[in-house]
């Protein structure tokens, strides 16, 4: 699926940007940008699209996302509702390879941020001990000034690119090409798909979204996500059944068909097949993963 570009606004007198956002939801377009774009989520839930990979996001994720790698936050409905006094809040960081300099990041002492880089192009998710220490980091740049911002952003990038708490999230070899006058069309196709995938979606009724028969829509969707509609959807309506498994009381059979599935024995090979696991062997997961959190906190 082509993206389309965002220019991200300079901050004058700076040589990358860093945002601190409360605001009502995230900006939801498929997009690219030549920035790298480290992400912070303080307090926000939603589906994270990055290249190929479809994940839920939540609080205290932090994702870097390379230059060029088309990705999209879509926040939960609860924060999309008409009315809603919800805010998502996060620390946004985006910075150009060359932001310090043509040569900086290619001096032999930046080997491994080159690295990192490089390594950003299928997206990076920082976890544990590592994550930790990059938050911090981040919320201290918030406010930094002068030469500061400069340490800091070093700090959290050779901070990454050393730690061994990462994990790559696209599918390795991937390539995107990028077409402006179909930024519309694929913008339609994906908030479609988002709005609609609880309930029977037919290939038919897509097709027509994107002006398409639905063997050209097929084949024009493969081309630009990098895999079939049908894996896609699937993935979608999984994603949906593993948030409110790990976060809902609602029985599996519910969560089956609000997650746009009508056949139960279908609902669990697609759920082993994709989440690795059954679905109540995912909500006890979750359930004991809660268990020590809350033994934890009361010491």
């Amino acid at each position: 699926m082509k993206p389309h570009l965002l220019k991200i606004p300079k901050e004058a007198g700076h040589s990358f940007s860093v945002r601190y956002d409360v605001v009502s939801f995230f900006y939801n377009k498929w997009h690219y940008h030549p920035e790298l774009e480290l992400v912070y989520i303080i307090d926000a839930s939603g589906r994270q699209f990055i290249g190929d990979s479809i994940h839920h996001f939540k609080n205290n994720d932090l994702i870097l996302v390379g230059s060029n790698l088309p990705h999209l936050w879509h926040c939960d409905e609860k924060f999309l509702e008409k009315g809603s006094k919800l805010k998502v809040e996060a620390i946004i960081v985006h910075f150009l390879p060359d932001c310090f300099g043509p040569e900086f990041f290619k001096m032999p002492e930046n080997k491994a941020l080159l690295n990192l880089f490089q390594k950003a192009e299928m997206g990076i998710r920082i976890k544990d001990q590592s994550r930790d220490i990059v938050c911090s980091l981040m919320r201290r740049l918030v406010t930094a000034k002068n030469s500061e911002r400069i340490i800091l952003l070093l700090q959290i990038l050779e901070t990454i690119a050393c730690s061994e708490q990462t994990k790559t999230i696209c599918s390795e070899g991937l390539s995107f090409q990028y077409s402006q006058s179909e930024a519309n069309r694929l913008n339609n196709i994906y908030q479609y798909i988002l709005t609609h995938f609880s309930r029977q979606l037919t290939l038919e009724e897509i097709a027509k979204i994107a002006h398409l028969t639905p063997n050209g829509f097929c084949r024009y969707f493969k081309s630009r996500i990098k895999k079939p509609f049908s894996k896609f959807l699937l993935e979608v309506r999984i994603g949906h059944a593993c948030k409110l498994l790990a976060e809902s009381e609602k029985s599996v059979a519910e969560i089956c068909f609000e997650s746009g599935f009508n056949n139960f024995s279908n609902f669990n090979r697609h759920f082993k097949s994709i989440a690795g696991r059954t679905p109540l062997n995912h909500r006890k997961y979750y359930q004991e993963i809660r268990a020590v959190r809350m033994r934890i906190s009361e010491g």
